[in-house]
């Protein structure tokens, strides 16, 4: 009889798991080697004893790059989840007066331009311990999948409901029907929404896809949609007269010079929140910045954010 360890006994090691996972995100050995500051030989062996150890290749060497295999696919979801979860027992031990570490936050542009700053700098001088690291919220599959994957510990998302993540939510924030100064301020109709050109961001972009289903059930359809990339183009387009936009509050302040937006004829809102994992929201440096977030809304000033609860036109 035997008397090694049987493969039902052997566990993988959190150095292995984090081997596995610095390579397949770096996309190479020596990438990830780079990163770590460790050895390239090092960062191999880890990964080798893993593949021993599940009895197939995680990693594949490909012309673009080391690539995942499908069993590393599957992996990696519960290595991240492990790592995770070995760093989450130190942050859970935290006392909420002395925090510390790395806390990352994904958000989007208007998010991180109006909301985060005010937020950011209480945090800071409250908990001085504590590196806030701001994410790009509109790559890597969005705030949401950078989550759900373990890339952020906090997103800034715009939804009710996300099915394994636990939403807070911050506010709804009002999308606005912007034009020419010359139109003037008077009341918009669903008829000068219909016989006007529409500028949009492209078709996949989350704005366009609210504003076209706010459209179809009235029965509008858009005389033109011409999709732009860059929302700062489709503002100049719109000040020069080359047609108008359907845009939320927050992404047009400031408001640039020869635009008026107006609210719609018929309510339209997106809802911001806060998306975390569930088994990591009380976690206190987690739990600490919501919270902030929260307050920091519910106590500024009428007008802070350009006056995103209500419902008034936005002027220059």
């Amino acid at each position: 009889m035997s008397t090694g360890k049987s493969a039902a006994h052997a566990h993988p090691t959190l150095p292995q798991l984090r081997a596995l996972l610095a390579v397949a995100d770096a996309g190479g050995f020596g990438e990830a080697a780079a990163e770590l500051c460790v050895s390239q030989s090092s960062l191999s062996e880890a990964v080798g004893k893993l593949e021993d150890l599940v009895g197939r290749p995680l990693l594949r060497r490909s012309p673009a790059g080391t690539v995942v295999t499908p069993a590393g696919a599957r992996v990696l979801a519960h290595a991240r989840t492990a790592v995770q979860a070995a760093s989450d027992v130190l942050l859970a031990a935290q006392d909420d007066q002395a925090l510390s570490g790395v806390l990352r936050v994904a958000s989007f542009r208007s998010t991180a331009t109006h909301l985060l700053p005010p937020v950011l700098a209480a945090f800071r001088r409250e908990h001085p311990g504590v590196t806030v690291k701001l994410l790009d919220g509109e790559v890597d599959g969005g705030g949401e999948a950078q989550v759900r994957d373990g890339l952020a510990d906090i997103a800034l998302v715009v939804g009710e409901d996300m099915p394994g993540l636990r939403l807070t939510p911050l506010l709804d924030d009002e999308y606005l029907f912007v034009a020419p100064e010359a139109r003037g301020t008077h009341p918009v109709t669903f008829e000068e929404v219909a016989g006007s050109a529409l500028l949009l961001p492209p078709g996949l972009n989350s704005c366009h896809v609210r504003v076209q289903s706010y459209l179809r059930p009235l029965g509008i359809s858009p005389a033109a949609v011409t999709e732009i990339d860059q929302d700062s183009v489709i503002l100049g387009m719109v000040r020069h007269g080359l047609g108008v936009t359907v845009m939320p509050r927050l992404a047009l302040l400031p408001l640039p010079e020869g635009l008026v937006a107006l609210p719609l004829p018929q309510s339209l809102t997106r809802p911001l929140a806060v998306a975390t994992l569930p088994q990591r929201a009380h976690l206190p440096v987690i739990r600490t910045f919501t919270a902030a977030l929260v307050t920091s809304l519910n106590t500024a000033e009428p007008g802070f954010f350009g006056g995103v609860r209500g419902r008034a036109p936005l002027l220059h």
